[in-house]
């Protein structure tokens, strides 16, 4: 810590709120570790102790407890135990650069729990005050090939550092001087795809409010000792980086990735922003989907409510209410049926689009089924995407109605695995969707009644709900925002 898209053609940008990005209730902190699951709860530590504790992965209240004080910590779940690094010193704080790198273990992050209990610290890297490195700002890694353990640490005061721990004790392995990976950076972490290793690191000034230009680039190495090389095959260690998220529209100062797997094919990462302006200006927690373009991490999209179009990939057709098609009638102009000149120069004629009013006294009442088809932007074809706060969240995002457009016909699952359009919204979890972006930029949709499946187009008109499959286009969706 140093004192001082278009995305794609799949996501429309207008899917983007300048206020979403940071977690609900009250998510301060600075310098977030890795989110923890614990029994069911979540957890991340920050500067100075401490962190923060949610019960459902998107409203988040202080309350997480770590002894030691100190700056930016990290957090793994190694077998049944946490192993936690955090900073002793360093970072320039005090006007040296001397610094410990430490790591503990506890059988639960509860600290209700009779089983919470940290064990005594143990140094595994250290720094001097002349040294070119400040041994802060830890990152672990466990190797998902090798099982091997791995910690990162340093700060733009000297250069970036990386070093093996025993995965059992957290004890440094050996005493070889640990390698140089990156220079310009601090807060990294390592994490892995795809063959390659990837390094994240902060670049730019922190601590300084809206004014913090913080933001958070990433190179790429076949070894985690690196060379880690950007996109432009510049090496990190001579201050390389490809950017992967940067400032928004009202928040600024991204710092501090750490990745969070929620499901094959699903991953998100948090962050802090150093301000945000909806949020007093101060420094909070936030949770992006994580894409993957061309083996490169990038920032996705959060979904936010209002009316879409929504297309199964499968085909590309659309999510729509099971009614009879009502033409519009509406003559074209021209000769020879539209399709030619007419004798004499016409006017230009704007027309409307079929409006609710127009079709909806022809929908049969009560219950109807959900089907996919051509995409007519048809009353019956228009949803629309509430936010549903007082049922809560999960990692990043909060459940939604999703209704017709204008009516109450509300979206809902069956106990059989099978999706109906309700004639209105009961407030039941089998009408309550969480919508999450998957690493190749498209989306899932998921019941809360349902847990582990998935909206799905099961055939070229049939919408049911399926076992989520990350390799299916059967399972994933577009928008399009209207």
């Amino acid at each position: 810590m140093k004192t001082s898209m278009k995305l794609f053609s799949l996501a429309a940008t207008a899917l983007i709120s300048v206020s979403a990005f940071a977690q609900e209730g009250e998510p301060w902190i600075h310098d977030p570790s890795n989110i923890m699951e614990c029994d069911g709860k979540y957890y991340t530590f920050g500067t100075g102790g401490g962190g923060l504790i949610s019960e459902d992965g998107y409203n988040w209240f202080s309350g997480a407890v770590r002894p030691g004080g100190g700056a930016a910590p990290d957090a793994l779940k190694i077998g049944d135990r946490y192993l936690i690094a955090y900073s002793a010193t360093g970072g320039g704080l005090g006007g040296g650069h001397a610094g410990r790198v430490l790591t503990m273990w506890n059988k639960t992050l509860d600290p209700n729990s009779p089983d919470f209990a940290y064990t005594e610290p143990i140094e595994v890297a250290a720094s001097l005050n002349d040294e070119d490195c400040d041994a802060i700002d830890a990152g672990l890694f466990l190797d998902p090939t090798t099982g091997r353990l791995w910690c990162t640490y340093g700060t733009y005061f000297g250069f970036i550092r990386v070093v093996e721990l025993d995965p059992k004790t957290g004890a440094k392995v050996g005493d070889a001087q640990d390698p140089n990976i990156a220079i310009d950076c601090e807060a990294t972490t390592i994490i892995y795809r795809n063959g390659w290793y990837y390094l994240l690191g902060t670049h730019g000034t922190c601590c300084d409010g809206v004014n913090s230009t913080y933001n958070i680039v990433c190179g790429r190495s076949r070894n985690v000792t690196g060379p880690y090389l950007d996109n432009m095959g510049r090496d990190m260690v001579a201050g390389g980086g490809k950017m992967v998220v940067d400032g928004e529209d009202r928040q600024f100062g991204a710092g501090h990735f750490g990745l969070y797997n929620e499901d094959e094919g699903v991953q998100k990462f948090s962050f802090h922003w150093e301000a945000d302006l909806d949020r007093s200006a101060r420094s909070v927690l936030a949770i992006r989907p994580l894409v993957w373009v061309n083996d490169w991490p990038v920032v996705g999209q959060q979904f936010t409510a209002g009316t879409y179009e929504v297309s199964s990939v499968r085909r590309g057709y659309a999510l729509e209410l099971a009614v009879d098609f009502v033409r519009q009638n509406i003559a074209r102009a021209g000769g020879f049926g539209g399709f030619g000149r007419s004798a004499e120069p016409q006017p230009n004629v704007v027309h409307p689009n079929q409006t609710l009013e127009e079709v909806v006294a022809t929908w049969p009442e009560g219950d109807v089924a959900a089907r996919v088809g051509d995409w007519m932007n048809r009353p019956h074809q228009r949803w629309t995407f509430t936010v549903v706060p007082e049922a809560g969240g999960y990692v990043g995002g909060q459940y939604y109605k999703v209704q017709i457009e204008g009516t109450e016909r509300t979206l809902s699952a069956t106990a059989d695995n099978d999706v109906v359009v309700s004639a209105a919204y009961n407030g039941g979890d089998e009408q309550l969707w969480r919508v999450e972006q998957a690493v190749d930029g498209t989306y899932r949709i998921m019941p809360k009644s349902n847990p582990g499946y998935v909206l799905a187009s099961v055939a070229d008109s049939t919408p049911s709900l399926v076992k989520w499959d990350a390799d299916s286009d059967n399972c994933k969706w577009t928008f399009n925002k209207k």
